[in-house]
């Protein structure tokens, strides 16, 4: 398994448009998201989507919950507000492997519209590492 470089990262934020606002202004552009079960933004730098706004909706957070997990969102304050780090990287069989003879748990999933695999693990501090594979048999 090689991790080729950092892919984004995502806050979890229940202000999201004046999230999204403030990205703006800093520069990035507020571009095409798959369609996920909740509201959010991916803001772009050129191509790249760097930062993942995911929206809790107070009224109905089942779509969230189901995709990503419960929060507490008074923890959502800070670095709180910091969902997940996602990497690139190449060779999901190997690192399946290495997890399994280990024991890490791990969660798999495909991205609608995006031709994404997906490995989601957490470190031993409880901080969840997200590994994208572009355009893999899996």
């Amino acid at each position: 398994m090689s991790i080729t470089n950092i892919d984004h990262y995502a806050i979890r934020t229940l202000k999201l448009r004046e999230t999204k606002e403030f990205y703006v202004l800093l520069g990035l552009a507020d571009g095409q998201r798959p369609d996920f079960p909740f509201p959010g933004h991916w803001l772009y730098t050129d191509t790249s989507a760097v930062v993942h706004l995911v929206g809790i909706d107070p009224e109905d957070p089942s779509g969230l919950e189901e995709y990503l997990g419960a929060v507490d969102v008074a923890e959502l304050n800070g670095s709180g507000s910091v969902d997940h780090l996602a990497f690139r990287a190449n060779n999901p069989e190997g690192l399946i492997k290495k997890l399994k003879a280990a024991d890490t748990p791990y969660k798999e999933r495909k991205v609608p519209d995006l031709d994404l695999y997906q490995l989601f693990v957490e470190d031993p501090n409880g901080i969840t590492v997200e590994l994208n594979y572009f355009n893999s048999k899996n």
